[in-house]
């Protein structure tokens, strides 16, 4: 993910195309990953990519409120199309910090023999509750058809 080095054409171009459908970097509102990409832009693009000019200088409007606007500022990489690579180097830093915390445990990791032995009683448990259920409501159901 990312728009390249913004500083050249290229990456003025991808911006550009980013940009064909969007008014924004980031939702529907300026928010702080136009502050961002704007930042990381030298000046005002070429006339020729005028999405991205359109986009340069609206934000640029809102200089004075740059850091009232909603949001998170993060890394420059973590903005703009998904195939393109970010070259920025600050966003394959947060990528790989991200992979060292697994919050809800992997899916490879075999499950213990106590671990599976809850899970089935408590899966019976359920099933038999459910089945009681049922035939409580089956009952109802039948006394007022015969009713």
């Amino acid at each position: 993910m990312g728009f390249g080095d913004l500083k050249r054409p290229s990456g003025l171009q991808v911006l550009n195309n980013y940009l064909a459908d969007k008014s924004y970097i980031e939702g529907f509102v300026p928010s702080q990953a136009d502050v961002a990409v704007f930042e990381a832009v030298s000046g005002p693009p070429p006339a020729d990519l005028y999405h991205a000019l359109r986009w340069y200088n609206h934000i640029k409007s809102y200089e004075k409120e740059k850091a009232s606007l909603p949001g998170v500022k993060k890394a420059l990489g973590k903005y703009g199309p998904a195939n393109v690579e970010d070259t920025t180097g600050s966003g394959a830093a947060d990528s790989k910090d991200d992979d060292d915390i697994d919050l809800f445990g992997s899916d490879d990791e075999e499950e213990s023999e106590e671990a599976k032995r809850l899970r089935e009683e408590r899966l019976a448990q359920y099933e038999s509750k459910k089945a009681k259920s049922r035939l409580f409501y089956n009952c109802i159901y039948f006394h007022f058809i015969v009713v």
